[in-house]
């Protein structure tokens, strides 16, 4: 059997820590079949982005389900599987339809993706997120971009009273939701109960909703519950998601696994 790739082995790492508490790198390394090098590597960038802590010999469980990462400590992992997930969920858009897009260092790449496409298609597009706001505003969309407004969590999303209220105003065709973690019971979660508040709002006022993930945010449950695994229209993930998970995920709502190259 060949050995997992690295989304793959994160999320196996973090599963066993969840369930585990805590998890050795001896054992990690037998059971993945690579070596303990590669899990001390994945283990340090796990804990970068806040999601287990490390350990002499290996990881244990975050007990804080309240911390949030800022959104440059999130930004580098994973940038090939979220840019290959973003392409794909981008392709769901038609001309002359509104968007909706959250915070999240995968959405970012949306905005990314649907910046040149803004004028030429007549799209408007609405965000509570300032790094998405910044790269349509750079490829010259700003007739096009919606900002709702709002205060400013660590994750460089605008929340409160105000983006909700601005959100609940209008209706969108499309709502691409960034999430924190995806977990069968839990559903798509963060850390942040105000964002969780925003993104609802996002979720009602969106004909539709794909959820951008990738393989990492797996078996991941945060302090706040957006909103159940089966209130998003689509799931956009990476092949390195588990296969027990594509069947969860299957189950509540159509999932897509992108190749990443």
């Amino acid at each position: 059997m060949a050995a997992p790739l690295k989304a793959q082995r994160e999320a196996l790492i973090l599963q066993a820590v969840r369930q585990q508490g805590a998890a050795r790198v001896s054992e990690l390394a037998e059971a993945l079949a690579v070596s303990e090098m590669t899990i001390r590597r994945d283990i340090d960038d796990l804990a970068s982005r806040g999601l287990c802590l490390k350990v002499h010999g290996g990881a244990s469980r975050v007990e804080g389900l309240a911390r949030e990462p800022g959104f440059e400590a999130k930004s580098h992992a994973n940038t090939t599987a979220k840019r290959a997930i973003a392409r794909a969920a981008a392709r769901l858009v038609q001309p002359g339809q509104a968007v909706a897009i959250s915070a999240g260092t995968t959405t970012v790449w949306v905005a990314a993706e649907l910046a040149p496409r803004a004028a030429a298609e007549a799209l408007t597009i609405v965000t509570n997120s300032l790094p998405a706001a910044e790269t349509l505003a750079r490829a010259g969309a700003t007739d096009q971009t919606i900002l709702t407004g709002g205060v400013r969590t660590p994750s460089q999303a605008l929340v409160g009273p105000l983006a909700d209220a601005a959100v609940r105003s209008m209706r969108f065709d499309w709502f691409f939701l960034g999430v924190h973690g995806m977990d069968a019971d839990a559903g798509f979660t963060t850390p942040n109960v105000a964002e969780a508040a925003t993104n609802r709002a996002f979720i009602n006022s969106a004909r539709a909703t794909a959820v951008t993930a990738d393989a990492s945010k797996w078996a991941v449950a945060a302090l706040s519950q957006i909103a159940p695994l089966a209130s998003a229209s689509r799931v956009f993930s990476d092949e390195s998601l588990p296969p027990q998970a594509a069947r969860r995920l299957r189950r509540a709502t159509e999932l897509t696994l992108v190749r990443v190259p």
